[in-house]
């Protein structure tokens, strides 16, 4: 049995958006073979909006805590800090004064030091895993405090080009020039450090072949290296058997839908280029048509859209299952992102129809028309939604497809992919 330590940004229970999914399916299929601790930020407010939240004791040993997160506790030992707390004078500093990328100082803790080398000084464990390029500071650490520990780097996003993509995506618009220019800023530095994290570690994971190529090139192909492809991961037969079952109350009935962490720069950017350029053309033809966008923690610039009829602007919700569930489809209108979108395993595994642009499907060795129909413009993407929530038999076909699709992500088949990497390391 190996002991493993895994560092995550953010407590990943209750599951609800890509990193903590990810991350809570990886320690409930490593729990079954593995001795696991678990060493977490935890979110003020975390679960949305003061509602539900773990009541979680920085620096606990042993853990007590509520029934609210029973479920992890039932998997791995559990020990949290507080996540940082960072002004705007002092992200301006370090922009000035420092070549490190925004994303190295968000989550750089000295509690979390402190309790990392803790944890790696009273245990000897096989694998230390740090999910995320925010914690990969701590690397270092590892490396002094514990060097008979293998450090696996799972890069959740080909970071560097992620941010690439949000530079070209917003210096074409003059209002986000600022966001571009902090954008371009931020793509050298991350450049070096990225690179610099995948050095440091003993294996890297990328959730497509498409990033793990990005992150071979961002090595500058070093041969070494081993940059392992570990898809995401989510209970796809929980999915499958609940989406037999009757709809729930027409609360959650929606045309169309959209779910994520509504904060996120990728998903804001989704939300936003459908709702301007594509909706008014639905809406023109289908004036009914509603469209629900389900997640946590609204940014600002959305809240012009609560104004908008059809358009609901959920917040936080207990569980987006009942949504996916109750959806007449679901779009995936993504200009900017890297690494793959759980969401799209979710709607698949729903047995929903999706529309997606290319990018949202980045990663997913899907074909159009088959599982997915992809949409490159506003207009194919108006006029393909349309056609479907005409076309209840092309929606149920796309669906069926998309539910076998889906089953190859579900986690009992990709856990075995990180055992392999954990031999091959340790021998």
């Amino acid at each position: 049995m190996t002991k493993i330590l895994i560092l995550t940004p953010q407590l990943p229970y209750p599951p609800h958006q890509g990193t903590s999914l990810r991350n809570f399916h990886i320690i409930r299929g490593l729990a079954e073979q593995h001795e696991l601790t678990l060493l977490s930020f935890l979110e003020t407010g975390q679960g949305g909006g003061g509602e539900n939240v773990p009541t979680v004791p920085p620096l606990a040993r042993p853990l007590a805590v509520t029934e609210s997160i029973q479920p992890l506790l039932d998997l791995c030992a559990v020990h949290t800090v507080p996540v940082p707390t960072r002004g705007m004078g002092k992200r301006l500093w370090q922009l000035l004064a420092t070549r490190r990328p925004d994303m190295a100082h968000r989550l750089f803790s000295d509690a979390f030091a402190v309790e990392l080398r803790r944890l790696l000084t009273e245990n000897q464990f096989d694998i230390v895993q740090v999910e995320g390029i925010e914690l990969a500071r701590y690397m270092e650490s590892i490396r002094v405090v514990s060097p008979g520990s293998r450090i696996v780097f799972d890069d959740h996003n080909a970071e560097t080009e992620l941010q690439r993509r949000n530079f070209l995506t917003d210096v074409r618009q003059p209002r986000r020039w600022l966001a571009a220019a902090y954008s371009w800023v931020q793509v050298t530095r991350l450049r070096r450090f990225e690179r610099w994290a995948m050095m440091i570690t003993d294996g890297v994971t990328a959730v497509s072949e498409t990033d793990r190529q990005t992150l071979q090139q961002l090595a500058m192909s070093n041969e070494q290296l081993a940059i392992r492809v570990i898809p995401n991961c989510i209970d796809v037969e929980e999915l499958l058997e609940l989406s037999g079952v009757p709809k729930p109350d027409s609360s959650h009935e929606f045309d169309l839908v959209f779910s994520g962490k509504m904060d996120y720069r990728p998903n804001v950017d989704a939300v936003l280029w459908f709702v301007d350029e594509v909706w008014p053309g639905i809406r023109s033809i289908r004036p009914f048509t509603t469209l629900a966008i389900v997640g946590q923690k609204p940014h600002s610039r959305l809240e012009r859209l609560r104004d908008l009829p059809g358009i609901t602007l959920t917040g936080w919700v207990e569980s987006v299952t009942p949504y996916l569930i109750g959806a007449g489809m679901y779009i995936m209108p993504f200009r900017v992102g890297s690494g793959t979108r759980l969401k799209l395993i979710e709607a698949m595994a729903a047995g929903k129809a999706i529309v997606s642009t290319p990018v949202g499907a980045e990663g997913f060795p899907v074909e159009n028309g088959r599982e997915i129909v992809l949409a490159e413009t506003a207009e194919e993407m108006g006029t393909a939604v349309l056609r479907l929530l005409e076309s209840p038999e092309e929606r149920a076909r796309l669906g069926q497809n998309a539910r076998q699709f889906a089953r190859q992500y579900d986690w009992r088949q990709i856990i075995p992919r990180f055992d392999a990497l954990y031999q091959f390391l340790q021998q």
